[in-house]
């Protein structure tokens, strides 16, 4: 068990898709690492947590439904942190949600905490100008900008993203994060 308090960020891909990335820090140096095209992307985190033993995780998908399928409420299709974030819902997302709902039960002994790398890079840092999907990645621009201290160049938008769930634990473990949506429901934090 892990004596002091760490953490890793997950972007959190499709299973078999390679895009899944986590960042984490050891011996303060921080380190992505992703999985690979066809590699099982949960065990590919599992393996890592094994390993890291962090005590928080920050994942970018979805760790609840919304509110209405437990009798509380009428909106079957976004939580109130997906509005305040302009997120998508959870239930377009099904699989992801699943995935991620579960792998946070596979370790109880761990803080899972729901993130969301593009609210932090447009509201908070306020980039919205050079985080832009779409366009091929050019990390010199974000990574300079935001945390400029990385040991290996960030490749691309999953790498940079697992890197803001990171970040987002950070703002959390320093008390400089925001919380969006309810406790009942499901709280993303930024």
């Amino acid at each position: 068990m892990p004596t002091k308090q760490n953490w890793i960020g997950i972007d959190y891909g499709a299973k078999l898709a390679g895009t899944t990335a986590i960042c984490f820090e050891k011996e303060k140096e921080l380190f992505i690492i992703q999985s690979q095209k066809k590699q099982d992307a949960d065990a590919f985190i599992k393996s890592l947590i094994n390993m890291v033993e962090p005590t928080h995780v920050y994942l970018d998908a979805p760790l609840s439904l919304p509110a209405a399928y437990f009798g509380k409420g009428k909106n079957y299709f976004y939580r109130q942190c997906d509005i305040e974030t302009k997120a998508m819902s959870p239930m377009f997302l099904g699989g992801l949600t699943a995935r991620a709902m579960k792998l946070s039960a596979d370790f109880p002994q761990i803080t899972f905490k729901e993130t969301y790398p593009s609210f932090l890079v447009k509201n908070i840092f306020f980039l919205q100008d050079v985080y832009q999907k779409k366009k091929p990645f050019n990390p010199e621009i974000l990574e300079n900008m935001i945390f400029p201290k990385m040991g290996r160049p960030i490749e691309n938008w999953h790498q940079f993203d697992s890197l803001m769930c990171w970040l987002s634990g950070k703002r959390d473990f320093e008390n400089d994060a925001i919380c969006l949506g309810n406790a009942e429901e499901g709280i993303i934090t930024v």
